[in-house]
């Protein structure tokens, strides 16, 4: 087995044979192979082993184990201790996913601090199988039916093409011990319920059925690259950028042969799951909106305009008469004693019209001003609608306001009450660094 790992590397992943390797060792069967494999064939790493204090003294004698191994091969290894069940419980997530991500998170803490170059994972062609069938049971799309990547960032998992049986029937051969984890002998979890009753018997169906299921994989793999290639066209064609709203045509939308397939495909990183609901938007009124976790769908208009979700800003905000830094950008103050240059984010006023402080703020439904340069007062809404502002941009917009009244749309119109005139004493510069 040592010389078809080392065919692997050579043919597929040469690049670990001069970089610095972190294995991720629970002092299992696999993990326990890897490393001899990776010791083998002299690649520089070192190890490290997460104690997750979960099957008391087992777990302790796991990492006093894997220290031993450490020290019988000269390897650096790093051992980190986690009370998971805690974590757990803070973050309302299953003590498998808990430890899941503590490790991860770990591991890239150790490879950023330390300069390793690449993490690598134990997991075998078994293993892929497993998630793949759990991912047929759960319903996914065809992201969960590619299988486990071999490479993901800088995680590796060198050992895919390898069977369990093939590590083990290495490890016996070479007398090399490891340490069984008794939680993988229940079936409380679905993965241990495939690996002890399922797999079994779909072996005994057809003795080679990994090999049939690599082939599987590859096929899938390829579909995938196709269908990644059909939704890069299409994106060109539908998506477009403005600022950070993502906006996508929907009537471009609506001619495609599938698009409710097509919007899974272009909002599938974005959290969504209520994908009826997405495809349900496309004839559905304006301001109809769904969200994910992260991020919100707003139908507007002709768009489906996709943001992020963020801290809400702070609805006021006042501004003493000096130079004030807000969470929406930079508002200077400048007294000035004439006007110069003007643009949609600079405003010459009187400043004696002012009452300091100023309020900055979001807008409100009733709210009105006087146009500059025109006679009268105008409603917010009126005049977004005549500028033709989207829901998201009008979210967006803030109010420089003196007292009740408004100075200053920002970026877009000031207002006329407080413009300079003939009898204006003192000039106000009011510039917005966006």
């Amino acid at each position: 087995m040592v010389t078809s790992f080392q065919n692997h590397i050579s043919n597929n992943l040469p690049f670990l044979k001069e970089k610095r390797i972190l294995i991720a060792i629970s002092g299992g069967l696999d993990s326990v192979v890897l490393t001899h494999l990776c010791y083998l064939s002299g690649l520089k790493l070192a190890l490290a082993h997460c104690n997750f204090n979960l099957r008391g003294d087992e777990s302790d004698a796991d990492e006093n184990f894997v220290l031993q191994l450490a020290e019988d091969l000269d390897l650096e290894v790093f051992i980190e201790c986690f009370d998971t069940e805690a974590f757990a419980k803070e973050h309302s997530v299953s003590i498998q996913m808990a430890a899941r991500e503590l490790r991860y998170d770990w591991f890239a803490e150790l490879a950023e601090q330390l300069n390793f170059d690449y993490i690598l994972t134990a997991h075998h062609a078994d293993d892929n199988l497993e998630t793949f069938l759990i991912n047929f049971t759960r319903g996914t799309g065809l992201d969960g039916l590619t299988g486990i990547p071999e490479m993901n960032g800088n995680i590796v998992r060198p050992l895919l093409p390898f069977s369990r049986e093939d590590l083990e029937v290495y490890a016996i051969g070479k007398k090399i011990k490891w340490r069984d984890d008794s939680s993988n002998a229940s079936n409380k979890y679905l993965r241990n319920k495939l690996r002890h009753d399922i797999i079994p018997t779909l072996k005994q169906m057809n003795p080679q059925l990994l090999q049939s299921f690599q082939k599987t994989i590859s096929h899938l793999n390829d579909s995938q690259e196709i269908m990644d290639d059909a939704i890069t066209k299409i994106q060109k064609k539908i998506v477009s950028v403005d600022d950070s709203t993502i906006k996508l045509d929907i009537k471009k939308l609506k001619n495609l042969s599938n698009p409710k397939a097509y919007l899974y495909e272009l909002l599938k990183g974005f959290n969504f799951t209520e994908w009826n609901d997405i495809a349900n938007m496309l004839s559905a009124q304006s301001g109809k909106q769904v969200f994910s976790q992260t991020h919100r769908l707003l139908k507007d208009r002709d768009f489906l305009l996709l943001t992020e979700i963020g801290a809400e800003s702070s609805s006021k905000i006042n501004i003493n008469n000096d130079n004030e830094k807000t969470a929406l950008g930079n508002l200077t103050f400048s007294d000035v004693g004439e006007l110069s240059e003007v643009n949609e984010f600079i405003i010459y006023v009187d400043k004696e019209k002012l009452q300091f402080p100023l309020k900055l703020r979001n807008w409100e439904e009733g709210d009105y001003f006087y146009p500059f340069g025109m006679k009268g007062k105008k409603k917010l809404s009126k005049y977004f609608k005549d500028e033709k502002l989207s829901l998201i941009d009008k979210e967006n917009i803030s109010l420089l306001c003196s007292g009740n009244d408004i100075v200053w749309i920002i970026g877009k119109r000031a207002d006329d009450r407080f413009k300079v005139d003939d009898r204006t004493n003192q000039i106000l510069k009011i510039e917005f660094h966006k």
